[in-house]
């Protein structure tokens, strides 16, 4: 396992869990938001989005890498060079509570993000789901089910080997099997 892309639904714990990843086996960790989001949340133009992609995953050289994203404007660059796919696919109601409480909590602490930009709780409580990230999940919660069961059961993923986490306590058992780095 050294090319691991993680999949799923906004909020239903990607990036914690390409940290554990990355801890445990030493892999170089490829924030997508980061290389996307610009300040005032401006998207980086498609062209150049892959091109920052595919220099990251270069950069990372024999280290390897874990990505978490689901960018499908570079599913093809990160997913078709996994060596192994984690799929979150987790219930509606959790990735909906943890967004909540991560969205409140960032709101209230001011933490800045990917581009130096912050949740407001203006967005949290916005009804267009391009600025409300709770609302986006739960409109696209079921499309991403849709895209990755296609990709699981064709070709795109066939090269790697997939692992469709279902609930909190298999994604902390897929970690506990993870071997540290020593």
């Amino acid at each position: 396992m050294r090319r691991v892309a993680i999949v799923g639904s906004s909020g239903a714990g990607k990036s914690t869990l390409a940290n554990a990843i990355g801890d445990r086996l030493g892999l170089t960790l490829i924030e997508l938001d980061a290389l996307m989001h610009g300040p005032d949340w401006t998207p980086t133009p498609t062209p150049e989005f892959r091109a920052k992609v595919v220099a990251a995953i270069e950069a990372t050289g024999d280290t390897g890498w874990v990505t978490p994203g689901n960018y499908r404007s570079v599913a093809d660059i990160v997913q078709r060079r996994a060596d192994t796919i984690v799929w979150l696919d987790l219930p509606r109601r959790v990735v909906v509570s943890r967004l909540v409480r991560r969205s409140l909590r960032r709101v209230v602490t001011r933490e800045r993000v990917w581009g130096g930009n912050r949740e407001t709780l203006r967005n949290l409580f916005s009804r267009d789901p391009r600025r409300n990230v709770v609302l986006w999940s739960w409109q696209h919660h079921d499309d991403y089910r849709t895209v990755y069961e296609t990709y699981a059961d064709g070709d795109f993923w066939a090269a790697a080997q997939v692992h469709r986490l279902r609930s909190s306590a298999e994604v902390d058992a897929f970690v506990d099997s993870l071997h540290n780095v020593d």
